[in-house]
């Protein structure tokens, strides 16, 4: 090993050593990886710089403006397969499941939970559903926004969806009581499309997806609060979705204790049977 050097970026510090790749994540701090792999990721932007190659470079400061959403990557060890054959199925681009922890910033976070929480606390949450599918919930659709979070949900969009222009213009904002949780079910296709992006606030949870034919082919999901999800096509249509009860609620045999939680989910319009 040689010698360790010192660097600065963002006004933190940071300990380098050769073979080892610097990380900058979310603009604000640097962390060092594992190893020469790629092992960590964020939810904005990846500047993976090997040591030699950095050292031909002046620190710099990375910016707002240099972050992008294509550069994203999904988190893998919040999502548990059955089998590889489930694995092999929903990694694929076209059919994904995707979860980004970290997506929002704390003050995108609070910017959030102060709109949401302004309204929704007016409301009683609910014991049965239309379709019986939810149990301890209060919900809203809404189309406007504050600006900032009006700007999160447009780049909630642009990665989610194929064409950002063909989703539903409502929000659809479901609270879940600490008592309530979601039975296993498959969205209705005449309400929404393809793709289904959720944003998670307050507690932390477990969604499990089940396949629709095949029982022993499931996945099970860890949202943490400020967290992403992104199901499509496959994982949308032919794997069932739940969000367990707190006593039911486990993630690697570990148990997720369930409190109040907010999802803000967005869908893209319903496809036309007769298109194509």
């Amino acid at each position: 090993m040689g010698k360790t050097q010192t660097y600065f970026l963002w006004k933190k510090s940071i300990l380098l050593e050769p073979a080892r790749c610097l990380v900058a994540t979310r603009i604000r701090y640097c962390v060092l990886c594992e190893s020469k792999r790629m092992l960590r990721f964020l939810h904005r932007l990846i500047v993976v710089v090997k040591f030699d190659r950095f050292l031909k470079q002046p620190p710099y400061r990375l910016y707002s403006s240099q972050i992008i959403s294509s550069s994203l990557k999904s988190n893998p060890s919040n999502i548990i397969y059955s089998s590889q054959k489930v694995a092999d199925i929903l990694q694929k681009p076209s059919d994904c499941l995707q979860v980004f922890d970290d997506y929002l910033t704390d003050n995108e976070y609070n910017n959030f939970l102060k709109e949401i929480d302004g309204y929704m606390k007016r409301k009683r949450y609910e014991y049965s559903h239309w379709d019986n599918a939810i149990h301890g919930y209060r919900e809203s659709e809404r189309s406007e926004w504050t600006q900032e979070n009006q700007q999160v949900l447009s780049r909630i969009r642009q990665l989610a969806f194929d064409d950002p222009t063909q989703t539903l213009m409502h929000v659809h904002v479901l609270d879940i009581a600490k008592d309530g949780y979601i039975k296993p079910h498959i969205d209705a296709i005449r309400y929404c499309g393809t793709t289904i992006a959720g944003l998670s606030l307050l507690s932390s949870c477990v969604m499990r997806f089940v396949h629709k034919d095949d029982k022993t082919l499931f996945v099970d999901v860890l949202l943490k609060p400020k967290s992403l999800y992104i199901m499509k096509n496959i994982v949308r249509f032919d794997f069932t979705h739940e969000v367990p009860k707190d006593q039911e609620s486990y993630f690697n045999n570990i148990h997720i204790p369930r409190n109040r939680r907010i999802s803000i989910i967005c869908r893209n319009m319903p496809v036309d049977p007769s298109a194509g």
